[in-house]
């Protein structure tokens, strides 16, 4: 029988294993049982022996390796990292995974995208290891999981999980639903709706069972409801840590992270172009001004009171933001904060503010000399709640604003909307720069190529 603790690191009987197993001294230290098991568990799979982890810090590093070059190598064989799908491997990557979230919760910002990247190595480690399961022995798993998981699992409510709902890690939309009740067995399913299919044969019924619900709701439900917990568990570890001394093992082990992060995020250039790690497109560069729309240009050159304070607190703000720290935020709509992009706000306090101050200051009137209360309001349209400077532990208390689309700017601010030829194919201020960069990026290749071929041709 497959152990809970190879779905769930997060179960009550973790606690046992992590204090008979742990040595903190000893994490990068060779394990000899380690290496045994997994070089057992690759026999006739593995093509390098020499690929092993030799150690839980070594085992730790793989886990986010594995997850980077699945996602983004071409080249990738899963036969390098089988290891993480068989049942074998559960004691030791249990702890691997609570060393790298002491580690994680050491070295960053509950939100920041290393946290998000871990979280989310962690869900596709337990959909691979679901799917590697055969059917019978997964179902028992996922009932058992979710029993330990919720307090009343026979008669699921979706009240009781109305935290996943409220943040969105499941929509209502997805669950079938009768009098608040979430269906999820078979047989009570034929029962609900027996009225409606009792003319049906059984493989009817069990085809659209399995179709509506089947294996994938239990396993939506099981998953988030462990990666709630993971990030209530990153967040006692930190308050922990408030408090005492961290190991110097586990504070080597975060710089580790942080290398191979580094490393991982410059080999796959596809974290920040293409699909990226976080689903979110587009490179962060430096602010071209020459690539902002009119609308944008003729708020920092000045607007005059009347659609002033939307211009620049609506408008810019949310405007100038997501140009230089996630242009392309409406290609996948992942929901995101500005410590994702700008973990010490360095780019915000000394790119983006400049230049909503400079718009503020260039308006008719001056926006702060008459009312300073709108660099709370531009705060807090950054996500850092109703406070007058941005401060990291503020973030989250109000959403990050998103930039108007092109149809709201016409309707409510007709003043600054001045379309040239590029604004006809575009329905987004934010589309307009990312293709306008675009373009003025391609003429300077253009000129750069005519450039070095007339000095050829001078040479010759």
């Amino acid at each position: 029988m497959v152990s809970r603790l190879f779905i769930n690191p997060m179960s009550i009987e973790s606690q046992e294993i992590l204090k008979e197993s742990i040595d903190l001294d000893s994490i990068f230290e060779h394990n000899q049982e380690l290496n045994n098991t997994l070089i057992h568990i690759g026999e006739g799979i593995l093509d390098d022996e020499t690929k092993i982890p030799n150690s839980y810090g070594d085992l730790v590093l793989k886990r986010i390796e594995w997850y980077f070059r699945e996602k983004n190598d071409k080249n990738f064989k899963i036969s390098e990292y089988s290891y993480f799908f068989n049942e074998s491997i559960y004691k030791f990557d249990l702890i691997a995974f609570h060393l790298c979230s002491q580690a994680i919760a050491w070295k960053y910002n509950l939100n920041s995208k290393e946290t998000k990247i871990f979280l989310e190595t962690e869900k596709r480690i337990i959909k691979e290891r679901l799917i590697r399961i055969n059917d019978e022995i997964r179902e028992s798993l996922i009932n058992k999981t979710l029993s330990e998981l919720l307090n009343n699992y026979d008669y699921l409510n979706w009240k009781d999980i109305l935290p996943l709902i409220r943040s969105k890690k499941i929509l209502l939309k997805d669950l079938i639903l009768i009098d608040g009740e979430i269906i999820l067995d078979e047989n009570e399913f034929e029962e609900k709706f027996y009225d409606r299919m009792e003319d049906w044969p059984h493989r009817r019924i069990e085809m659209v069972f399995n179709r509506l619900i089947g294996y994938k709701t239990k396993e939506l439900i099981l998953t988030q409801l462990i990666i709630e917990n993971t990030e209530e568990y990153l967040k006692n570890i930190k308050e922990k840590l408030q408090r005492i001394e961290i190991h110097p093992a586990i504070e080597e082990l975060s710089e580790k992270i942080a290398k191979l992060l580094e490393e991982l995020t410059e080999t796959y250039s596809k974290f920040y172009g293409g699909e990226g790690i976080l689903g979110v497109k587009g490179e962060m560069t430096a602010l071209n001004k020459n690539a902002f729309p009119p609308c944008a240009t003729n708020t920092i050159e000045g607007v005059k009171s009347g659609n002033r304070n939307d211009a620049i607190v609506l408008f810019l703000t949310s405007f100038v933001s997501y140009g230089r720290l996630n242009p392309q935020v409406f290609s996948k709509g992942i929901s995101s904060k500005i410590s994702d992009f700008d973990p010490d706000l360095k780019i915000t306090t000394e790119e983006i503010l400049p230049i909503i101050y400079e718009a503020a200051s260039n308006a008719v009137p001056p926006l702060f000399e008459d009312q300073p209360q709108e660099k709370i309001n531009i705060v807090s349209k950054l996500g850092f709640g109703m406070h007058d400077e941005i401060r990291i532990k503020n973030e989250g208390q109000t959403k990050w604003y998103t930039p108007m689309s092109c149809d709201k700017v016409k309707l409510h601010l007709t003043n600054i909307c001045k379309p040239d030829k590029v604004c006809k194919k575009i329905g987004n201020p934010l589309s307009y720069y990312s293709y306008k960069n675009w373009l003025l990026k391609n003429e300077n290749k253009e000129e750069l190529l005519k450039e070095k071929k007339k000095n050829n041709q001078i040479k010759k």
